[in-house]
C-alpha cells in the first residue's frame, strides 16, 4: 500500500512551509529522485546546504568512518572532529576562535550575545543592519532580520537596531556618530532580500569606518560562505577581515551546524558559562564539515568558479533574447539571481514540470544555488528548459 505522504503532513507537521508537490526518495549527485522514480535535477541544494551534493561518496565515507567511532559527546569531552574542523576553518580564513552552533539562527543568536558582551565593554549597544537583510527567525535574529513578512507582530528583544540603505557609507558614518552602536552586522550577497552584492567598496570603506569608530564589523555568510560566491568566504573577494564571521549551511557538507569565528584581538569576550548549546557541534557533522573544505579545496572551488562563470554568461544571452521577461541577472559565483519582470507565481511549478527544481525569493528573483559539483553538462539541460519556459511565456 502507497501512503498518502501529503495527506500524512497535513496532519502531523505544522503548516510553516508551502511544499512542492514530489516525495523525496534519494539523492544523487545534482539529482534528486521521488518515489515513483521521477529525476529531478537540484538548482538550489537545499538552500545552499549541499555543497557537494547529494550523497557525495567521500562525505558518505567520513560520515560512516566516524558515526563507527561516536556520534554525540556533549560539550563536557574534548571533541576531536570539532578541534580539526575549527583549526581548518581559521586557518582558510584568519586567526581566531571558534564557536559552534546547529544552524544560521543559532549562529546570529551567538553573535548577537557576543557584540553584547563587547558593548558592554565599550560602553557601546545596537547593531546596525541592511534594510530588507535577512538574519533568521529566532527571536533575537528577527530582531536583526529587516522584512515585514517575517517579523509580523512577533515580541521582539530589547536590542537597538538601526537601518541601513545598502552602500550608503555617509549614512552609516551619520549612524555610527549618532547612535554609537556596537556593530554592524551584513551579509555580503544578500540571500532572502533577493541576491544583491554588497560592493568591494563598501566592504572596503566599512571596514574603515568600524575601526576609526571601534565598532565590530560583522559578517552574515551562513549563505555565501563555504563556497558559494567563488572563494571559500565572499569577504576574501576583498582586502579586508571581519571582527566576527557567521556561518552555517553548507560547513556541515549536509548536516545541521553552523558557528561564529571571532577574531583574536577580541576573542576573550565570552567565559565558561556565557553561552552554550546541547548538541553543537555534532561530530559527525564537523568530521564531514572538515572533509567538505578538503574536497572545496583540492579542485572543486575552481571548478566551481568556472561553471559558475559559464552559468551567469548563459543567462545573459537569455537576457538579451527576453529583455522583456528577463531584467537584471546579479549574484556571484554559483549564488545567482535572475530578476523576472513577469508574474512568477508559476515558475518554480513550470520548472518542476520540466524536472528542474529551483527557488524564487524576494517576490520575482530566481534564486539559483546549486551545489558546487555542477557541471556544464547540468547548465545546459537548465538553460534549454528555462528557454522553453521563456518562449511560452
Amino acid at each position: 500500500m502507497i501512503k498518502d505522504w501529503q495527506r500524512l503532513d497535513e496532519k502531523y507537521i505544522l503548516p510553516t512551509y508551502g511544499r512542492m508537490s514530489i516525495v523525496v526518495d534519494r539523492g544523487e549527485g545534482m539529482y534528486i529522485i521521488d518515489e515513483k522514480g521521477n529525476q529531478y535535477l537540484d538548482m538550489f541544494s537545499g538552500l545552499a546546504v549541499n555543497a557537494l551534493g547529494h550523497c557525495h561518496p567521500e562525505l558518505l565515507e567520513t560520515l560512516q568512518h566516524q558515526s563507527s567511532r561516536f556520534g554525540h559527546i556533549s560539550n563536557f569531552f574534548y571533541n576531536k572532529p570539532a578541534i580539526e574542523l575549527a583549526e581548518k576553518l581559521v586557518e582558510a580564513t584568519f586567526p581566531g576562535k571558534i564557536y559552534f552552533a546547529n544552524s544560521g539562527a543559532e549562529s546570529t543568536e551567538a553573535a548577537i550575545k557576543y557584540i553584547h558582551k563587547y558593548g558592554k565593554d565599550k560602553n557601546r549597544e545596537g547593531v546596525v543592519v541592511f534594510k530588507n537583510s535577512f538574519h533568521g527567525r529566532t527571536l533575537g535574529a528577527l530582531k536583526l532580520t529587516r522584512m515585514e513578512k517575517v517579523q509580523q507582530d512577533f515580541p521582539a528583544p530589547d536590542i537597538p537596531v538601526y537601518e541601513l540603505a545598502k552602500e550608503d557609507l555617509v549614512e552609516l558614518e551619520r549612524i555610527f556618530q549618532q547612535h554609537e552602536p556596537a556593530a554592524l552586522l551584513f551579509e555580503p550577497v544578500f540571500g532572502s532580500g533577493g541576491v544583491q552584492v554588497i560592493s568591494v567598496e563598501f566592504i572596503e570603506g566599512a571596514r574603515k569606518l568600524c575601526d576609526e569608530y571601534g565598532i565590530l564589523l560583522c559578517m552574515d555568510e551562513i549563505q555565501t560562505g563555504i563556497g558559494r560566491t567563488g572563494a571559500l568566504f565572499a569577504y576574501q573577494h576583498t582586502s579586508i577581515t571581519p571582527d566576527i564571521l557567521l556561518f552555517a549551511k553548507g560547513v556541515g557538507g549536509g548536516l545541521p551546524l553552523g558557528g561564529i569565528l571571532v577574531a583574536d584581538q577580541i576573542a576573550h569576550y565570552f567565559k565558561n558559562g556565557d553561552h552554550g548549546t546541547t548538541f553543537a557541534p555534532n561530530p559527525i557533522a564537523a568530521a564531514v564539515g572538515k572533509r567538505t573544505i578538503e574536497l572545496l579545496e583540492e579542485n572543486i572551488l575552481q571548478e566551481s568558479k568556472e561553471v559558475g562563470q559559464y552559468l551567469r554568461q548563459q543567462l545573459q544571452q537569455l537576457q538579451e533574447a527576453y529583455p522583456d521577461i528577463i531584467g537584471e541577472i546579479r549574484g556571484k559565483g554559483l549564488m545567482l539571481g535572475v530578476e523576472t519582470l513577469k508574474n512568477s507565481d508559476q515558475l518554480t511549478l513550470e520548472f518542476l514540470h520540466k524536472g528542474i527544481l529551483v527557488n524564487v525569493t524576494n517576490g520575482n528573483i530566481l534564486r539559483l544555488l546549486p551545489s558546487l559539483i555542477i557541471e556544464k553538462q547540468h547548465v545546459d539541460i537548465f538553460i534549454k528548459e528555462f528557454r522553453e519556459i521563456l518562449q511560452q511565456w
